[in-house]
């Protein structure tokens, strides 16, 4: 029973650790995209036309959907693990009062 217990906690530490990893690279292009805005002038910038505009609006919005799904999956990722690291908590509960 152990050895299932410690293969878990395994596995569990793999996953955290890719996790962290996940949320490295999510926080080092939150530093880049904010960098990219800094620079961007804030003087009146001329564009090519309205297609233009809404070809990088589209551009935007699709960026900007795709780091919501991340964060997305990464909160689902987090919650599983939480769930499996509560019900072996409460299973090892459930075993010392046996």
């Amino acid at each position: 029973m152990q050895s299932k217990i410690d293969g878990m906690i395994h596995h569990m530490s793999n996953s955290q650790q890719q996790m962290a990893r996940v949320l490295d690279a999510e926080r080092q292009m939150a530093a880049h995209m904010a960098q990219i805005i800094h620079n961007l002038p804030d003087s009146k910038v001329e564009f090519e036309g309205i297609t233009t505009i809404i070809n990088h609006t589209r551009e935007v919005n699709k960026s900007i959907i795709s780091y919501l799904f991340g964060l997305a999956d990464l909160e689902e990722s987090l919650a599983t693990n939480l769930n499996y690291v509560i019900k072996e908590l409460g299973n090892q509960e459930s075993h010392e009062e046996e």
